[in-house]
């Protein structure tokens, strides 16, 4: 069956955006890892996501080696590439205080979800909020059926494991029935039978 036509296009559901950024960005990570093994290339990838968090990878050395040799072969020299901070390396500092506004927020929402915030909170915070929940879902969503699954296929197995049980027995019972098929043997001799008033015989 032939795939469908992707749409190059910005995705407008975030869940899908994110699931979609996660799966194709792995793809590319495992494509440059691969060019680097087959044809012995040395590749340098940077990738940042929508939240500005950063993902790179350099298959051989580290990535300030790449960009080092990058600025070399461009004409640039190793002290300006020491020297001037390069615009795709983002700074520790900047990541860090993201972070601490986004964990600021997703504070305040949880506060104020609870019943515990004071005051009403901003478009943006409400947004920002919105977005980690939708996330949050998919993921829950994600691990129950994944749970799900486990449970159905240790059922499976486990109903697989009766029936090879009961067909074992079932044939055990037809063995020992047919071996028990017996013709009684006829026989003249007379059996006393003792009661209180006497003997009485057959």
């Amino acid at each position: 069956m032939a795939r469908g036509k992707v749409q190059l296009k910005r995705i407008e559901n975030q869940v899908h955006r994110q699931v979609t950024f996660c799966k194709r960005r792995a793809g590319l990570l495992k494509k440059a890892k691969e060019l680097s093994v087959l044809c012995d290339a040395e590749i340098g990838l940077v990738i940042f996501s929508a939240h500005g968090k950063l993902y790179e990878l350099a298959t051989k050395g580290t990535m300030q080696g790449v960009i080092e040799r990058y600025l070399k072969f461009t004409h640039g020299t190793q002290s300006e590439a020491v020297t001037e901070p390069h615009p795709l390396l983002m700074d520790a500092k900047e990541e860090t205080n993201v972070l601490k506004q986004e964990i600021d927020t997703l504070q305040k929402g949880i506060s104020y979800l609870f019943g515990g915030g004071l005051g009403r909170l901003a478009m943006d915070e409400l947004q920002v909020l919105e977005k980690n929940l939708e996330i949050w879902m998919y993921h829950v969503r994600s691990m129950k059926m994944n749970i799900m699954s486990q449970e159905i296929q240790a059922l499976r197995d486990k109903e697989g494991t009766l029936k090879a049980a009961n067909t074992y027995l079932h044939d055990l019972v037809l063995e020992n029935t047919s071996a028990s098929n017996f013709v009684p043997i006829a026989t003249d001799i007379s059996y006393p039978l003792f009661l209180q008033d006497g003997i009485f015989q057959l």
